[in-house]
């Protein structure tokens, strides 16, 4: 399974990471990091849901960024 996560900069200056993929899980940060890593860890939390319900099979976990016009670092 492969996570794909978008991060962008709201206008409050907040960080906003999205999982696109394989859920909708998000996060708002005040560092695109912090984000990311709030969001990759509410979606592996709703995949632990859904493999403890028998919802989900267990998979190979990887991640990918796709950063949306602002950027990422500073």
């Amino acid at each position: 399974m492969q996570f794909t996560l978008e991060v962008e900069r709201e206008d409050d200056g907040r960080w906003l990471a999205v999982v696109t993929q394989p859920h909708g899980a998000l996060a708002y940060g005040t560092s695109a990091n912090g984000a990311m890593a709030k969001a990759e860890a509410l979606a592996v939390r709703a995949l632990a849901e859904q493999l403890e319900h028998g919802e989900a099979a267990p998979a190979k976990i990887s991640t990918s960024v796709r950063r949306s016009g602002a950027r990422l670092y500073g």
